[in-house]
């Protein structure tokens, strides 16, 4: 039986690993060390990491990944796999097993390179996106591509719900992959360079909404950081964040940013070049997460 090593840390990655584990031998499994989570800061352990113990297997939680090469690679592995780990892996684990390793990456590469490939299709309004398996090299995203799929996004997604779709079909091609890798039945793809693009971790900088844009990349803004790491904007010094918004086939003449209060028990706003967009869920600052209807009836007068 192909012996596997895993590599992953998010509940994207578990049903990838659950497959894995279901039809070959998980040698280990390696994922980030436990995190103080919430206002208690208790010490948990990464969903990949409750699988594997739930599930008997062998578990790693490296600092820094370099610690275990030796360790790990006198496991005498067939194949590495990794989806989401989170930490850089030098070619000389990489390059250790029969079949070397390889990666589910969220986006049709060269497209989306880097940390953040899920939010930033949707932010940037892609119709679709998808799942490149590729071998792993020691610059990022940037191996062979082994296999492909394409994932339509829908104006009703956000980035949970296309975490899930893509988490799924990435398990689903990566074991369509594996037995072909193994008969030798792939031709890798070399990537264009020419064609690359990146996503990098989200910083704070870009978690603030831009109504001087159309209401349609507004819209997109808010549910590529929906559920993590959510939009916001500020009222008179105030953070609002936006869970959900919709677009409306509205116009104005306001100035980007205007609170639009002609609609009864509907929050609307100015963005750019005359469009409105309609905003449905927010938290204000020190408040729970409210429907605009509650906002406009109570909090809501305290900025105008």
């Amino acid at each position: 039986m192909l012996k596997i090593i895993f590599m992953g840390t998010p509940e994207f990655s578990v049903p990838i690993l659950e497959a894995l584990n279901n039809k070959y031998e998980v040698v280990a499994v390696v994922t980030q060390p436990d995190k103080e989570v919430g206002r208690h800061r208790v010490l948990t352990p990464t969903p990949v990491k409750k699988y594997a113990l739930e599930h008997g297997l062998m578990v790693y939680q490296p600092e820094h990944i370099k610690e275990e090469y030796e360790s790990l690679i006198n496991l005498d592995a067939d194949l590495i796999v990794t989806a989401a780990y989170g930490q850089f892996v030098g070619t000389k684990l990489l390059h250790s097993p029969k079949y070397k390793s390889i990666n589910c990456h969220a986006s049709l590469l060269p497209k989306y390179r880097g940390g953040a490939p899920i939010h930033q299709a949707i932010k940037d309004g892609c119709d679709y996106t998808g799942v490149s398996i590729m071998y792993m090299e020691k610059k990022m995203d940037a191996g062979d591509v082994l296999n492909t799929v394409k994932v339509k996004i829908e104006d009703t997604d956000n980035c949970g719900t296309m975490f899930e779709k893509l988490s799924l079909a990435a398990r689903d091609l990566l074991m369509e992959t594996i037995p072909l890798l193994i008969e030798g039945k792939i031709n890798p793809v070399k990537q264009d360079e020419s064609l690359a693009t990146f996503a990098y971790n989200i910083t704070n900088e870009e978690k603030v909404l831009d109504f001087n844009k159309p209401a349609r990349s507004v819209f997109n803004h808010i549910r590529a950081y929906n559920p993590n790491p959510i939009a916001y904007f500020e009222l008179k010094g105030d953070q609002i964040k936006v869970f959900d918004s919709t677009l409306v086939d509205e116009v104005t003449t306001e100035a980007p940013g205007t609170i639009l209060l002609h609609k009864k028990n509907r929050l609307m706003i100015a963005c750019g070049e005359g469009t409105v967009l309609e905003l449905l869920t927010i938290q204000p600052a020190g408040k729970k997460m409210m429907n605009a209807r509650d906002f406009i009836n109570g909090g809501l007068r305290k900025y105008l």
